[in-house]
């Protein structure tokens, strides 16, 4: 699959779904004003994703217009218990980089689990993407955004509670859904 279409995808999954949804209140703003940069890496290694991770975080550094991130990754970690396993390598790489506390990095994968769930429940629904992807995100924002959002702790509860009422059927053919040619976007 091109790259363009990949990308499509995950902004059609952005769009419907996570600001549709309403499950990251701050993300149609970003969107709507262009600073989500929507990246996709032919890395097959976890090296080459560490490597292609540190161009995006220099990028950042460099260009305050970007506000966010998505580093989607196709060709490697498909497997979310080794997806699961490189997020540790990933944070303590941003420790080693100096830009912990900088940068934060957020994970969606298409078999997305949290710990204490089966694999069916619909709640990893908030962290299920198309693909897999990191998300880097710059702390600054995230306080800036955080402090002027009222019952910021009520996001997850709330999300999981949308998750439940709407089920793993529904959701699942929000997800697939995506993946159909569709140009009623946001931009």
């Amino acid at each position: 699959m091109k790259d363009d279409d990949i990308v499509r995808i995950v902004r059609q999954w952005v769009e419907s779904f996570i600001v549709e949804l309403n499950l990251c209140p701050f993300a149609k703003r970003e969107l709507v004003k262009n600073r989500v940069r929507f990246v996709v890496t032919d890395a097959t290694t976890e090296d080459q994703l560490m490597a292609a991770i540190q161009a995006e975080l220099e990028l950042l550094d460099r260009d305050p217009s970007v506000g966010t991130t998505l580093l989607i990754h196709p060709k490697v970690l498909q497997d979310f218990d080794d997806y699961n396993q490189f997020l540790n390598f990933a944070d303590r790489f941003l420790a080693q980089l100096r830009m912990q506390g900088v940068y934060q990095i957020a994970s969606f994968h298409p078999d997305y689990q949290f710990s204490g769930t089966d694999p069916d429940d619909a709640e990893n629904y908030t962290n299920r993407s198309p693909y897999a992807m990191l998300h880097l995100l710059r702390e600054e924002s995230l306080k800036r955004v955080i402090a002027d959002y009222p019952d910021v702790d009520q996001i997850p509860v709330h999300n999981i509670e949308l998750m439940n009422r709407l089920g793993q059927d529904k959701l699942q053919a929000l997800l697939q859904a995506c993946f159909e040619d569709n140009s009623n976007t946001l931009h």
